[in-house]
């Protein structure tokens, strides 16, 4: 989005639309919503595009001998496209087939088939809004319909917009997030409402308000971060070959000294920039108006036109661009779009080899903010400089997307992204002829880096920039010389809004290293190290996972020397246990370090500061003309907060790794109301979209912990409650069983909240891909509602696929039922809540006019004691999801975690008039089925899969099976510190003053049944490793020492019978 200065007329516009809110709200009575129209069925396809690539680099035309030499062309079932663009001169990595539908599956089985061929993929368009463009379809832009026809491929979020025009009453638009798969268009059907309207008026008056300030106050972009006093060292970025992938430039444009270059990728006849965007970002890097300046005006500017005016481009486009920016030696390229799907194989890879051929990658982060978890691909790798915004008072821009990286959920931990941050909000460019204007977005902020890193390149001699500068020295540079904002946290800013002179400094003396970012952890530094530093570590937790990024300025290729190691600063130190994992080969130029910390058993009752280093050694390979090989010590310091194990009552945790998230499958969004975010991509996890809920509970004195493997890894007896929220994924059959006997007889708690589910819903989202020629059906709802049925069917508890919305009153509380379940199944003595609802299940929820609905009073919410647990299920989540939450129920969370953890029963919740006294079950209900029409298996992590704990578990269940034989001992202490008692809150009977002690029971075959025996004595296996042959010893003894127990017992029983006998009574008495 791009915004103008708004002129004294904008003042005029709010009379009108106070004129307009009261018509409105007159005319259109809040809430309605209206059906839309479908356009008839999409014509029968033909051909699908398909990228072949190949597995080495040749001229186009003998990657298409190599073909027709091997499958040959019968009835012309694939066709090569030829592709006439200035990277057709050079060797190519991957050819573009037609292939007919009819034999699509056998021609790609072929073709894959071939030893030089890598892979073949459809090909992706891409589409993205610009400058607050309609969509040329004027489309729904978000809702499907049946029979609706979208555009294929690749999301691609809208980077810049126009404040000004980019968010009118009823339009319906979002801050940034991901819209329609072709085009971010309005929609024309959208009910102007009195809410809607409010809003605008308050942003509009907060725009005109910070536009004022802005005229008196605004000054140069390049002032703000001292390019002039570069400039006066007479750096200016010459001879710095400067990429912008955009729309492209017009000839002689009055703003650029060097225009080096303009190339055309797309099917348009023309070099020219007919939207604005290309030259905009391009004035940001290299203009040389006075009143819209550059960073680097002597910069050489390379314009790859890869948009069209429709705003539209396809992989192929991208692919080949990228091999040219390669083959012509190019240093910087920016790169002002992205999307949340890093599943793209070709592009992502085209992505890492481009920047490990030298060149510096810089990119938007996105335009999703202020949601969490929204990063935008490719800005989200770590080869690539990833920009946010901020603005003109260093506060993070709403816009600007924040993180984590959600690649390596559930098992891992997202890494810190943006790299940086830099102003973006009102940034004076370059317009398409002459002239200068200004825009708002991340797409601003980045070309601003862009211009940074271009006057940084000019710093060093021509003939010494290659050996010196690369995409991770230059990052090393920026992120070193940011300044840190005070306020927001890492995954919001980074290491800080970026400092040209700091930087510069850096370079000029910078010699070749590795480092790890961040490289600090801080356990104390509050609110930057968000999330750590809101809860300590302790004993007995899931592991506390920290993923943090190795820069390899050495080389393209790296490689990790030995063992990373962990250097307490003293004794304490040894209290924390770290297990490392890390890229096998740092390439290119970055890979990761996971840190997987625990605190050991013997520091239960530990309270106080760890502190310390981890170091690791990476070495690269000789430079040419060098012998020796390359090596650094990279440093990560950790200061951690460690406190004594919190009771079970207060401790609870989060299911992870049954949640499936946009890509690789259609995931839908949770609240059908949510018209302008047709996926579920934000990664589901506490410390993304629930990030308010994790606050809410930490703020509430409980600790949150989370569960990236199978729910046989967990130790039931240490926690008061295990939380289920807005879960796609199956349940294997162990998992099942171990809940069960987990609630039953552990006395966990049980909390669920789920959602829609509803198979004609879904088949009534479906779209049509133009690119891969078929039928986009979402492959679950919200939830997978029959699979959280057959997890809880041990409790006689089901969901139905109702989807009800409406409000409804609680205890004083007013709460929000966003696209929610029923309950179908309930046993008596529980307590169940129902409230009237509107049910549009019946209209596959497409949104029709609501007074068609009658409301119906139905049970939403459940409360259950059974055995030693408790049970609470809820049919809704976007109550606690902060991405397009109306109202949170936090409230209502706190009180089920009241009851399940603590067995406190708020007199509101569990009255009598709530009291089931016979089970519930609609006869002839029956319950919703699994969709046979979708290959789920390529989506789950469950159908198809090994169960398996990961490198999110406890070390001890670490490639085992988990849990699933429960034993008890006791806690081993270091001396010193007293033995603390864990405690098993009021989850477990007072008879079983044992039951939260509990060890592992390895599944694996190689294990010995010794380390059984020997887990009844110990809480955690063995700290050092016990040879197997002396495992016999302890079971031995036990064995001996039993069987004399009973042979003494038999053998005092043998001489009381000889008595009786001898007394002669005569009376039959029982031993």
């Amino acid at each position: 989005m791009i915004k103008p200065h708004l002129t004294t007329t904008t003042t005029l516009i709010l009379p009108f639309l106070f004129l307009l809110l009261s018509i409105s709200f007159h005319l259109f009575p809040f809430p309605q919503t209206l059906t839309p129209t479908h356009p008839p069925l999409p014509p029968s396809p033909s051909r699908t595009t398909h990228i072949v690539r190949f597995v080495h680099y040749k001229h186009a035309r003998e990657h298409l001998l190599y073909l027709r030499e091997n499958l040959g062309n019968k009835n012309n079932r694939w066709e090569w496209i030829e592709r006439r663009n200035p990277a057709a001169a050079y060797p190519t990595d991957f050819g573009v087939l037609e292939i007919d539908d009819e034999v699509r599956v056998e021609v790609v089985e072929e073709v894959e088939g071939l030893e030089l061929v890598k892979d073949v993929s459809v090909e992706f368009r891409y589409t993205r809004g610009l400058l607050g463009r309609r969509g040329d379809d004027g489309g729904d832009g978000c809702v499907f319909g049946e029979g609706r026809k979208r555009g294929p491929g690749k999301f691609f979020t809208r980077m810049s917009f126009d404040e000004s025009e980019g968010r009118m009453c009823g339009s319906g638009g979002g801050n940034g997030s991901v819209g329609s798969r072709s085009r971010r268009s309005l929609l024309q059907h959208e009910v102007v409402s009195l809410y809607v309207c409010y809003d605008v008026l308050k942003m509009l008056w907060s725009t005109v308000h910070h536009s004022l300030l802005l005229s008196v106050q605004r000054t140069q972009v390049t002032s703000l971060f001292g390019a002039d006093a570069l400039w006066a060292k007479g750096y200016t970025g010459e001879k710095v070959k400067m990429a912008i992938f955009d729309t492209g430039i017009r000839a002689e444009h009055p703003h650029f000294r060097h225009i080096k270059e303009r190339t055309n990728w797309t099917n348009e006849d023309t070099l020219n920039d007919n939207l604005g965007h290309g030259t905009f970002v391009a004035g940001v890097i290299a203009g040389q108006d006075s009143e819209c300046l550059g960073f680097a005006p002597d910069a050489e500017v390379y314009a790859f036109r890869v948009f069209t005016d429709a705003q539209v481009s396809y992989t192929s486009w991208f692919l080949d661009a990228f091999n040219y920016a390669i083959a012509i030696n190019l240093d910087v390229l920016n790169l002002s779009i992205g999307g949340p799907d890093h599943l793209d194989l070709p592009f992502v890879e085209k992505v890492w080899e481009l920047t490990a051929n030298n060149i510096i990658m810089v990119s938007a982060i996105g335009n999703d903010g202020p949601l969490y978890g929204t990063l935008n691909n490719p800005a989200d790798q770590s080869d690539v400089i990833g920009v946010g915004g901020i603005d003109y008072s260093d506060h993070i821009a709403s816009f600007s997307s924040r993180g984590m990286s959600t690649w390596e959920i559930p098992h891992g931990y997202g890494r810190v992204k943006p790299d940086v941050v830099a102003y973006g909000r009102d940034i004076m460019g370059s317009k398409i002829s002459t002239g200068c204007r200004s825009l708002s977005g991340t797409s601003v902020a980045s070309p601003v880096v862009a211009g940074v890193v271009c006057l940084l390149v000019s710093v060093l001699p021509v003939n010494k920039r290659k050996q010196v500068l690369n995409p991770a020295s230059m990052k090393q540079a920026l992120i070193e010389g940011a300044a840190k904002l005070s306020g927001p946290h890492m995954y919001e800013q980074g290491a800080g809004r970026v400092d040209l002179l700091e930087s510069y400094e850096i370079i000029k003396n910078y010699e070749p290293r590795a480092s790890i970012v961040p490289s600090v952890l801080d356990f104390l530094d509050c609110p930057y190290s968000w999330p750590f530093c809101r809860q300590p570590l302790y004993a007995g937790a899931m592991p506390v996972i920290f993923n943090a990024t190795i820069l390899n300025g050495m080389g393209v290729t790296g490689y990790v020397d030995g063992p990373p190691t962990w250097h307490p600063s003293n004794e304490d130190g040894n209290l924390l246990s770290i297990h490392f994992t890390h890229s096998g080969i740092i390439w290119p130029w970055t890979g990761y370090l996971g840190l997987h910390m625990q605190i050991k058993e013997e520091g239960s009752q530990f309270l106080g500061l760890i502190e310390g280093n981890v170091t690791v050694k990476v070495y690269s390979p000789p430079a040419p003309g060098e012998k020796a090989v390359r090596t650094s010590t990279c440093v990560l310091q950790l200061r951690l907060n460690v406190i004594p194990t919190p009771p079970r009552s207060k401790r609870v945790l989060w299911d992870q790794f049954h949640s499936i998230k946009y890509p690789p499958g259609y995931i839908p969004r949770d609240s059908l109301d949510v018209r302008n975010d047709i996926l579920d991509w934000h990664g589901d996890h506490l410390h993304t979209n629930f990030h308010t809920l994790y606050n809410m509970l930490r703020d509430a004195g409980y600790y949150v912990e989370t569960l990236g493997s199978p729910l046989t890894c967990f130790d039931a007896r240490q926690y008061g409650t295990l939380l289920l929220v807005d879960l796609e994924d199956e349940y294997f059959e162990e998992e099942i069983k171990k809940l069960k006997e987990d609630v039953l007889n552990t006395g966990l708690g049980l909390a669920v909240f789920a959602e829609w589910y509803n198979v004609d819903t879904m088949v009534k989202m479906r779209f049509f891909d133009d690119n891969t020629r078929s039928w986009w059906t979402p492959v679950t709802g919200g939830a997978n509602i029959p699979a959280l049925n057959d997890l809880l069917a041990p409790f006689g508890i089901s969901f139905g696929d109702k989807i009800l919305n409406g409000d409804f009153t609680m205890d004083g509380a007013q709460s929000r039922y966003a696209s929610g379940t029923n309950i179908v199944k309930f046993p008596a003595a529980g307590y169940l809540h129902s409230f009237p609802f509107l049910d549009s299940s019946d209209s596959g929820g497409t949104h029709v006019l609501a007074s068609s609905f009658t409301k119906e009073d139905l049970p939403i919410l459940g409360f259950l004691e059974l055995g030693e647990g408790r049970i609470s299920v809820y049919g809704d989540s976007n109550c606690l999801d902060s991405s397009h939450m109306v109202t949170n129920c936090h409230w209502l969370l706190r009180k089920i975690l009241d009851f399940t953890s603590m067995n406190i029963k708020d007199p509101v919740l569990f009255s009598e008039s709530a009291r089931q006294d016979a089970p519930l079950y609609e006869n002839g209900n029956k319950l919703p089925s699994r969709r046979t029409d979708v290959n789920f298996s390529a989506y789950s992590s469950v159908m198809g899969k090994e169960l398996i704990c990961r490198s999110d578990s406890r070390f001890e269940v670490w490639g085992t099976k988990g849990y699933n034989v429960q034993v008890r001992g006791r806690n081993r202490r270091l001396p010193g510190h007293q033995a603390i008692d864990l405690g098993g809150g009021f989850n477990s009977s007072l008879l079983r003053s044992d039951a939260n002690k509990s060890t592992v029971a390895p599944q694996s075959k190689r294990d010995s049944l010794s380390n059984k025996y020997l887990s009844l004595l110990y809480r955690d296996e063995l700290d050092t490793p016990v040879q197997a042959e002396s495992h016999w010893l302890l079971p031995a003894l036990v064995s001996a020492c039993g069987f004399l127990l009973f042979l003494n017992c038999w053998r005092i029983r043998q001489k009381r019978r000889r008595r009786r006998r001898g007394s002669g009574s005569g009376v039959f008495l029982w031993p």
